[in-house]
């Protein structure tokens, strides 16, 4: 009764209309009281008396608001009537969408039936909390990954990318993380992803348990730039909803860069130039305001962990996109595609991963044991190439020597199968009997 007394009071007392004048490409020219119209406010045009198309304010030319639609443009005519809907889109969530998932609007898409609103608006691209107000990351938090455990240790609160080319097997990573890591609520972004693979997602590897404590948002990389950036505000203020409530959320967002050609897309017919690789300027404005929602929340709330992914063209890690994101999280977990054909996975290049949070979330315990074992592997790194060629002969030098009677252990210790967990612990403690046993 709360939300349905909340929802009436929002109605506007009287209704404000401008009128289609022109369309180009997606744009969509309105004309009409540009004095109620901001960037970002939301029109339905209504094309008949049964069917509407959302849009969005992107900008402003002259007498015109030039907008985006959030579905198709078939059927929009000259002179179809645009009412203002809201000034800022806002959303309703509540505890009950756990389980349930949802489109960019918020809408149910899982043929469960009707989703149940909250009882007080959030709006959807809200700010993060003051830097001055924010509290410190928590403690080290489970990820039920060895390589990440160990090798690049996450604390609850902290924000992390995986920087992976396509086909090198972040998405599998992904589904290990929503099914393995410890936290209250789990809500999971899929922007722009591939439809047929979102059931197989959902059922095969988020499975029962693991949706029940999760809320999934949807947007396929078929549906218009407008609905994907908005699906990954969204993702970020279902988030904001159950952290305020004192809960540590894992934040789950595939992919980042789905989001930055997005917003390119929008600029691009909101007429800014284009600059780095096409990327428009807003784009490296707006990747910041998204990814600083997720983190710690205020002192005495709950807590953000952010993992996002990272879509890096033609294994190019230093892409626009792919350097700017690595400038404003807390760290990067790397995968590269030739340890993938090596046939280890998760392809992790744990060399090439920083959690910006080690060696403090690392115990002292077995700090001394991750260097090691760091140092091994870069040693067997650097003189790799001679040995396979075997232009390297044992008892040259002893340092080598270790790492390459240890390089077989390690490399079983970095491969972990789909369906197997390992906890924070276990991790360390594993990686500790396999250095004393090998040595």
């Amino acid at each position: 009764m709360d939300a349905l007394l909340s929802e009436i009071a929002e109605i506007p007392p009287m209704e404000t209309y401008g009128r289609v004048v022109g369309v180009r490409g997606l744009m969509i020219e309105i004309a009409g009281p540009l004095h109620a119209m901001s960037v970002g406010s939301h029109l339905a045009i209504e094309i008949s008396a049964e069917r509407h198309i959302d849009v969005e304010v992107v900008g402003f030319d002259a007498d015109r608001a030039l907008c985006l639609p959030f579905a198709q443009t078939d059927g929009v005519r000259m002179g179809c009537r645009a009412v203002i809907a809201a000034p800022d889109a806002t959303v309703r969530p509540t505890d009950r969408w756990l389980g349930r998932v949802i489109d960019a609007m918020g809408a149910p898409i899982d043929g469960k039936g009707p989703i149940p609103s909250g009882s007080q608006p959030r709006p959807v691209r809200a700010g993060p909390p003051a830097a001055a107000e924010r509290a410190r990351v928590g403690e080290p938090i489970d990820l039920g990954v060895r390589a990440l455990n160990t090798f690049a240790t996450c604390c609850r609160g902290q924000r992390m990318g995986i920087f992976a080319g396509s086909g090198v097997g972040k998405s599998v990573l992904l589904s290990m993380l929503a099914r393995y890591t410890a936290c209250d609520v789990a809500i999971i972004g899929l922007i722009g992803e591939r439809g047929r693979e979102v059931q197989e997602f959902i059922e095969d590897d988020l499975g029962e348990e693991g949706l029940a404590r999760s809320v999934v948002v949807v947007a396929t990389s078929d549906e218009p730039a407008l609905k994907r950036r908005q699906a990954a505000y969204l993702t970020l203020t279902i988030a904001e909803h159950f952290r305020d409530q004192g809960k540590d959320v894992l934040c789950l967002m595939d992919s980042v860069t789905r989001f930055a050609m997005a917003q390119r897309e929008i600029g691009l017919a909101a007429g800014e130039p284009p600059t780095s690789k096409g990327y428009t300027p807003t784009v490296f404005t707006e990747l910041p305001k998204l990814l600083e929602r997720a983190g710690p929340g205020r002192v005495g709330e709950g807590s953000i962990t952010g993992l996002f992914t990272v879509l890096v063209e033609g294994d190019n890690h230093n892409e626009p996109v792919a350097d700017a994101v690595r400038g404003i999280l807390d760290g990067h977990i790397v995968m590269e595609r030739q340890i993938a054909e090596r046939g280890r996975y998760p392809a992790i290049n744990v060399l090439k991963s920083v959690s910006r949070t080690m060696p403090r979330s690392t115990p002292p315990a077995w700090r001394d044991t991750v260097r090691a074992a760091k140092k091994l592997m870069a040693t067997f790194g650097d003189m790799e190439d001679l040995i396979r060629l075997g232009a390297y002969r044992l008892g040259s030098n002893p340092e080598v020597d270790e790492a390459i009677r240890l390089n077989p252990g390690l490399e079983a210790f970095l491969n972990q199968m789909k369906d197997e967990r390992t906890g924070l612990d276990d991790g360390f403690v594993e990686l500790g009997k396999l250095l004393s046993t090998l040595r």
